[in-house]
């Protein structure tokens, strides 16, 4: 076997290769030309003759290992990785294995993002502020997200491969492109404005700690609002230099970031040792830094130098700079402050030490309100309540005002970095190994140290400093600092470099996220940042970030850009347990994950912990960030790419399909569900074209989006050799779908004959419980010629099968007379001749179809028909009050059919229609023997016709059958037509037929066009004025006695029905009417037929509507 590998690799890199020499995909017999013989000789020795014609497709094992052992997942964009794509060279040498472990590649870079600003500027106020068991608990429960957060992206990044792109990639490819997007560009907001929130950090550490003096806009001597004005100005200022600096690092080289990492990571380890060195000192040795207190209001410490009123100096009493700070003059009998006066000045301890007892005052909170003055529990003062408040400027004030949430919003930020090893999943050894143990080892190391500096801080530090945000109160050192040892400058030089440092890793992450989700192309518009430099660097990508990060770094406030960036990153720790959750609940064939310490349980514990500290740390950024994000995924739901990436979300739809299908088997929906769900019967050309998209037009009137539409055409022929036809046939419904907005699903059936192939649709269509209740078809239009016979059986076969499926049927007749989608009705009328009920069906589709802007201006009639023994006004009375129950509006007309004499017309019109249904039945001739019987036969018939009746001869056409038949071309086939029904054989006049000219003024050419109107008046006709001539003329007219009794009642009926409609509907847009049922024996079928097209002559649009068998409204609630 290793010889056959051996050869195999030989054979790859020949002149002739076209790959990379790592799969066997590459060879010069994969996807080549070479001939069978070529390829039994390349194959003698391999014992692969069996497969060898399926090689194109399935290539040896011995290739796909080649190809795996060879895969790379560098970062994309890289230089090296842009090399070997284009050096040949390149492409045949083994990529070298990243060389980052556990420890360098995921746990320290975990611990630099963790640790950071927040621990060193806000932990101490949030301890102070939230007391030591508030607190812990925010501690407790943010760690605890990104714990179970880390449990779910451990099991995701351990199942398969994760190339460079860290938790985007994850994401994307478990939930697909659409959340993948949405979560990737919220993940990308947080990391930005988590560069601005490191900057900020920064600044406030330069400005107020370490270089107070190099403020620009002064703050010496400004109280409250100016005050606060100056220093957000100074943040702005330098954050924006300090910005286009780290941008400027950021674009030179990525190389010095990552080689001052290391430097940055030692600042912050380095400070946090020194913290607990300084707690335990504490316990024996605690630092001097003692707070001046006024009763009981904390003084800021730069406005003094000794912490009393007078000091004796000699033998008298000097006033201190206090004393001048709140009195007029230094004299002991100036007028001085009230409070001042009335309350003694003390010193106190700011650190009294972990022994000293101070936890117990620090365990509840103290929550303050903005520009209110830091006071100590437990000191007594004398406070006049109605006093104002004079020298604020002298007191330690409280910036914002706190409260438990805030204080969530604020802290979460310090939790965050749990990806930054995903993140370098490119660059990692063993990523499936290092990823989740290094970022549980540093999520773990993290949370200890939060836990025990929010217990260590109440135990060492007095309550008015930990509350004392800026250290006024303790000469302006930063509060943590006042308790590290050696000295608080370790704290400040440390945690300086350190939100430096944090600042350059977030304006370096950021700008690759954004690449990389530029680069899937999944959000169209943010492709140009995909491009970089030659190097891959992402240039565009990093002004975008910086511009970004400038509008966090604008608002200048670290304490309100904190809460912006907890919600970008809860959202996209929220869609990481989601992933978990889904990927396990599924099952998924493919979710095999190598870190076996999950449950689905855990991740949705996350999520819910998640979307609850979302709405704790702000509830109105929470929603913000949920209207971006659902902006984004519908926006790549619209205008984004396609992608297949086997995500979850595909899984949980078809998982929820299957259940929703389950739930339908359990029994047929309730009248107040039913909606008509809808079987389209669509022919096609030769070409495999649609031959008539209005009807298409009509389903997506009927169905606005909602239900179920299944768009069915049939290919007549064999599978095996049909299939092409199919595809295409399947490709033009598709795209017919698509133009016309119906959202549903086509199908295409091969059967040996379309009669089959229909009824394989109607009996096949759907899926369990998810099936068509409606079957919409056009009406024949050519059914009365010879060769369209087999058009008329197929539609009378699809009459009686939805009849014995008990489904609703739409008959479409004059199709390409309705409307298409951009079409408007201005006025009109949709009429419904409500002749028999038969579920209501009738009554439901002029409303469906109202929803519908085209039909929406049409108001709705409904005509129904009274017999002689029916009381009208009634009748009309009844069906409005059952109308108001249904909530319809419309307007009702009862129309009085009075019995009438059958005609000699409908007599005579009857015979012929029983004559050709007699020739079609006992003639088997060929096309040209058939139309010459025909002939002889028809002019028979109009000899006998024109001797009995030689003035009222009229022939009669609809308006359908005009634009098919009415052509000039077809002169040899007249006298057929005529016969056939193309123009009905001319009889004496009707209540419904017209005076005509004679035969003398009309042309054979002329017969052909003309058509029947309703303008006649019975006066004008005196065989129907005079009952006794009907009698004569049925006397003159011997073999009518032989005719069909129930065929001539039914022929009455149709005419008579017809001119009760056109005479009331003729100007309607649409026609809506009672569909006859199909003859029980087959004997009648072109009668039926016939008696359609009596029935809908001389109508413009009509759908002839037929119930399923079961009620489809009601009047309940």
């Amino acid at each position: 076997m290793l010889n056959n590998l051996t050869e195999c690799e030989e054979g790859d890199g020949g002149p002739n290769s076209q790959g990379d020499a790592t799969s066997k995909e590459s060879s010069p017999f994969i996807n080549s030309s070479t001939s069978d013989v070529e390829k039994s000789q390349q194959y003698d020795g391999k014992n692969m003759a069996l497969f060898e014609e399926e090689m194109d497709t399935s290539p040896m094992v011995s290739s796909l290992l080649s190809s795996l052992a060879n895969y790379s997942n560098l970062t994309q964009g890289s230089k090296e990785h842009e090399e070997a794509e284009n050096n040949e060279e390149a492409r045949k040498k083994t990529v070298q294995a990243p060389r980052m472990g556990t420890l360098m590649g995921v746990y320290l870079p975990c611990m630099q993002n963790i640790l950071g600003v927040i621990l060193f500027l806000r932990m101490t106020w949030l301890v102070g502020a939230g007391g030591v068991l508030g607190t812990f608990i925010i501690v407790f429960m943010c760690c605890s997200t990104t714990m179970l957060t880390a449990i779910s992206m451990s099991a995701i990044a351990t199942n398969g491969v994760v190339p460079a792109g860290g938790s985007y990639y994850m994401i994307s490819r478990s939930l697909g492109p659409e959340f993948g997007g949405a979560v990737g560009i919220c993940f990308y907001l947080g990391t930005t404005f988590a560069g601005a929130m490191y900057i900020l950090g920064c600044i406030e550490i330069l400005l107020i700690y370490i270089v107070p003096a190099a403020a620009i806009f002064k703050m010496e001597g400004l109280e409250g609002a100016e005050a606060e004005a100056a220093l957000l100005n100074n943040m702005r200022v330098y954050g924006t230099i300090v910005l286009s600096f780290m941008a400027l690092v950021v674009f030179v080289g990525v190389k010095y970031v990552n080689k001052l990492a290391l430097v940055f990571l030692a600042c912050v380890i380095l400070s946090i040792l020194a913290v607990y060195a300084g707690v335990i000192k504490t316990s024996f040795d605690p630092p001097f830094f003692p707070v001046c207190l006024l009763g009981n209001r904390t003084l800021v410490s730069k406005g003094f130098d000794i912490c009393a009123k007078t000091i004796e100096q000699g033998n008298a009493t000097v006033t201190t700079k206090l004393w001048r700070a709140f009195c007029d003059s230094e004299f002991l009998n100036a007028t001085c402050d009230e409070y001042f006066t009335n309350n003694n000045v003390t010193q106190i301890q700011g650190i009294p030490g972990i022994t000293s007892g101070i936890l117990a005052e620090n365990l509840f909170s103290t929550f303050m309100e903005k520009n209110s003055i830091l006071e100590k529990r437990g000191v007594p003062a004398v406070l006049d309540p109605e006093a104002t408040v004079t020298n604020t400027n002298r007191y330690v004030m409280a910036d914002i005002t706190s409260f438990f949430t805030l204080l969530v919003g604020i802290y979460f930020p310090s939790v965050t970095g749990i990806m930054a090893g995903s993140n370098r999943s490119g660059d990692l050894q063993d990523a499936q190994k290092s990823i989740p143990v290094g970022t549980i080892l540093a999520i773990t190391t993290t949370s200890f140290i939060y836990m025990s500096s929010v217990i260590l801080f109440g135990a060492c530090v007095d309550g008015v400093v930990l509350r004392d945000k800026f250290g006024e109160g303790v000469n302006g050192n930063l509060v943590i600092g006042t308790l590290a040892w050696p000295s608080p400058w370790v704290i400040v030089f440390g945690s300086f470099f350190s939100t430096c440092g944090a600042g350059l890793q977030s304006l370096t992450g950021a700008p690759r996220l954004l690449q990389a989700i530029a680069r899937d192309s999944i959000i169209p518009f943010l492709r140009v940042f995909g491009h970089g430099k030659a190097n891959g660097e992402p240039t565009w990508a990093l002004l975008l970030t910086a511009c970004i990060c400038e509008t966090g770094i604008l608002i200048a406030s670290l304490d309100a850009v904190a809460p912006i960036l907890s919600m970008f990153f809860l959202m996209c720790y929220m869609f990481v347990n989601l992933a978990c959750a889904l990927q396990t609940l599924l099952r998924t064939p493919n979710w095999r994950p190598r870190f076996k310490f999950y449950h689905w349980a855990l991740s949705l514990l996350g999520m819910s912990l998640c979307l609850t500290l979302m709405f704790l740390c702000s509830w109105y950024y929470a929603i913000v960030a949920m209207v971006i994000a659902s902006c984004i995924y519908k926006y790549i739901e619209f205008c984004g790419a396609e992608k297949e990436w086997g995500d979850g979300i595909r899984g949980i739809s078809l998982s929820a399909a299957r259940y929703a299908l389950m739930r339908l088997e359990e029994g047929p929906p309730h009248t107040k569900n039913w909606r008509p769900q809808i079987l389209v019967l669509m022919s096609l050309d030769g070409e495999q074209s649609v031959e008539q998209p209005r009807l298409l037009s009509l389903t997506s009137q009927l169905k606005a989006g909602k239900g179920l539409t299944i768009v069915g055409a049939c290919v007549e022929g064999t599978y095996l050799n049909n299939q092409p036809q199919a595809q295409k046939a399947d490709q033009s419904l598709r795209k017919l779908m698509e133009v016309e907005k119906v959202k549903g699903f086509s199908q295409v059936v091969i059967s040996s004959n379309l009669r089959d192939a229909t009824s394989h649709l109607i009996q096949a269509g759907g899926l369990g419980g998810l099936r068509h209740n409606t079957v919409l078809v056009s009406f024949p239009k050519n059914w009365k010629q010879a060769e369209e016979h087999h058009r008329c059986r197929n539609f009378i076969e699809v009459v009686r099968e939805t009849t014995a499926a008990h489904l609703a049927l739409l008959v479409t007749k004059n199709i390409s007379a309705y409307p298409s989608n951009g079409e408007r009705f201005t006025e009109g009328h949709i009429d419904v001749w409500w002749i028999v009920h038969d579920g209501g069906l009738l009554m439901l589709l002029p409303f469906l179809l109202r929803q519908h802007k085209v039909w929406r201006k049409c108001k709705i009639r409904i005509f129904t028909v009274a017999q002689m023994d029916d009381n009208s006004i009634q009748m009309k009375k009844d069906l409005m009050t059952f109308l108001y129950h249904l909530r319809f509006d419309a307007e009702v007309e009862v129309v009085e059919m009075h019995d009438s004499d059958i005609s000699a017309y409908t007599y005579e019109k009857t015979l012929v229609m029983e004559q050709r249904s007699q020739i079609l039945k006992e003639m088997h001739l060929t096309k040209n023997e058939r139309e010459r019987e025909i002939q002889s036969i028809t002019d028979v018939s109009r000899g006998s016709i024109r001797r009995k009746n030689p003035s009222n001869l009229h022939p009669q056409r609809s308006i359908a059958e005009e634009s098919v038949g009415g052509s000039g071309e077809e002169k040899p086939e007249e006298e057929v037509q005529l016969i056939q029904g193309k123009n009905a054989t001319p009889t004496p006049t009707s209540p419904t037929s017209p005076t005509a000219p004679t035969p003398a003024a009309v042309t054979p050419g002329e017969e052909v066009q003309m058509t029947w109107t309703d303008e006649t008046e019975k006066t004008n006709n005196p065989a129907v004025a005079n009952p006794e001539s009907v009698k004569d003329m049925f006397n003159m007219k011997p073999e009518w006695e032989n005719l069909n009794q129930s065929n001539v009642r039914r022929m009455h009926h149709a005419q008579e029905l017809n001119g009760v409609i056109v005479k009331k509907s003729k100007e309607a847009k649409l026609v809506l009417l009672n569909m006859p049922g199909p003859p029980k024996n087959r004997n009648g079928e072109e009668n039926y037929m016939e008696f359609l097209e009596v029935l809908t002559e001389g109508l413009n649009r009509v759908l002839l509507v037929r119930g399923g068998g079961r009620e489809v409204i009601t009047i309940y609630s």
